[in-house]
C-alpha cells in the first residue's frame, strides 16, 4: 500500500516524534484506508459523547483499532474496560510516584528489563523466567508491587522509551522485541510459568493492545514447544506469529534482530554496562539528543466528573485533518 499523510485531530495530536509506521499495512499510520479514518473519527466521537477526553489521539485509537479488526463497539468496549481499569488502579498517578527501591533484591530472583534496541530500533525487553523464585521475592516485596512495577514499565514504554527510539530512527515505532529466557525452568516448574506470563499477557493484550512485535522464548527446556499449546490458547492468533520458541541454540536466529553490541554477555552478545545490563536501563530514551521528558511526568488527569463536563461543552470533534508535518 502506497505511503500516505495520516489524517491527525488538532484537538488530540500532539506528536513530537515520526508519525508513519514502517509497516505498510493496512491500519497502521500512514497506511489507513479511507474507511479506517472514518472509523477512527467514529471511535473517537462515541467516547467523547461517554464523556472520555484523555487518550483519544489517532495513534492509540488506530491501536484499539486494529487490536478488534476495526469492530468500531468492540474497539469502544475495550477503551473503556481500559479506562475504568486505569481508574480502578490508579494508572496515572502510580506512574508518576512509584519508586521501586527493592527493585535490585528482586532482580536477584526474577530480573525483568528494558536494554537497547533490537535492529529495527524498537526496545529490547529481557525477562529470565528460570530464576523467578516467588517464595524468596515476597520476603522482600509484594505481589501487589510487582505488579504496579509491570504497569509503570508498559506506561515508560509508551513515554518515554517508544517516542526516543522512533526519534532516533525517524520512524514510529510501536512495539518492543522480548526476550524470555527458560533457562532453569524444568518441565515441573512450567505451570507457575504459565500463569505468571497469562497474567501479564492479559495485562498487556487488555489494556496496552499492539505493542508486541517479536518475542523469542530462548532456552526452552525440553518438552516446553509442545507444552507452549497452552499458552496458544489465551493468546492471539496474531501475537502467535510474532513468537519463537528456540532452544539452547537461539543465538544465531536472536543475532538476526538483536545486535550483539546490544544484547547483554550473557546472551552471547557483548554488551557489559556498568552494574550490569540489568539495572542500566540503556538505550535512546536515556539519551537527551532523542529523549523527551515524558508528558504524563506534567500532566494533570481531571477528575472523572470534570471530564464528563468538559466533554459535554465541547463543540463536536473536528474532523478536518491535520496533515502530518514529523519526519
Amino acid at each position: 500500500m502506497a505511503e500516505k499523510s495520516q489524517n491527525f485531530d488538532p484537538k488530540y495530536d500532539d506528536y513530537d516524534f515520526p508519525t508513519t509506521s514502517p509497516e505498510a499495512r493496512a491500519g497502521h499510520p500512514g497506511h489507513t484506508t479511507e474507511e479506517q479514518d472514518a472509523k477512527i473519527f467514529q471511535l473517537r466521537s462515541l467516547l467523547e459523547q461517554e464523556g472520555y477526553t484523555e487518550r483519544l489521539d489517532t495513534l492509540t485509537l488506530l491501536r484499539f483499532l486494529r487490536a478488534r479488526k476495526f469492530n468500531v463497539e468492540a474497539a469502544k468496549l475495550m477503551f473503556v474496560e481500559c479506562e475504568k481499569w486505569r481508574k480502578e488502579f490508579g494508572t496515572d498517578d502510580l506512574v508518576r510516584t512509584f519508586d521501586y527501591t527493592e527493585k535490585p533484591q528482586v532482580f536477584a530472583y526474577y530480573p525483568q528489563y528494558y536494554h537497547k534496541t533490537d535492529k529495527d530500533g524498537r526496545p529490547v525487553y529481557i525477562e529470565k523466567l528460570g530464576k523467578i523464585d516467588l517464595n524468596a521475592m515476597y520476603k522482600i516485596t509484594t505481589g501487589e508491587r510487582m505488579l504496579q512495577n509491570l504497569v509503570v514499565e508498559y506506561e515508560k514504554l509508551a513515554d518515554p522509551r517508544l517516542p526516543s527510539c522512533s526519534r532516533k530512527a525517524g520512524k514510529l515505532l510501536e512495539t518492543c522485541c522480548t526476550i524470555m529466557d527458560l533457562k532453569g525452568v524444568g518441565i515441573t516448574s512450567i505451570p507457575s510459568v504459565y500463569g505468571y506470563v497469562k497474567q501479564a499477557s492479559a495485562i498487556s493484550q487488555n489494556y496496552y493492545p499492539e505493542r508486541l512485535g517479536k518475542l523469542y522464548l530462548i532456552n526452552a527446556p525440553w518438552g516446553f514447544s509442545s507444552a507452549f499449546s497452552a499458552v496458544k490458547s489465551f493468546l492471539d492468533p496474531v501475537t502467535v506469529d510474532k513468537i519463537k520458541v528456540l532452544g539452547s541454540g537461539y543465538q544465531s536466529e536472536l543475532f538476526a534482530q538483536v545486535p550483539k553490541e546490544n544484547l547483554p554477555k550473557e546472551f552471547g552478545g557483548t554488551c557489559e554496562c556498568e552494574g550490569g545490563c540489568a539495572l542500566s536501563d540503556a538505550g535512546p530514551w536515556q539519551d537527551p539528543q532523542w529523549s523527551r521528558p515524558p508528558k504524563w511526568a506534567t500532566a494533570t488527569t481531571p477528575a472523572p466528573e470534570q471530564q464528563a463536563e468538559s466533554a459535554s461543552a465541547a463543540a463536536p470533534a473536528d474532523d478536518s485533518a491535520a496533515k502530518e508535518t514529523a519526519a
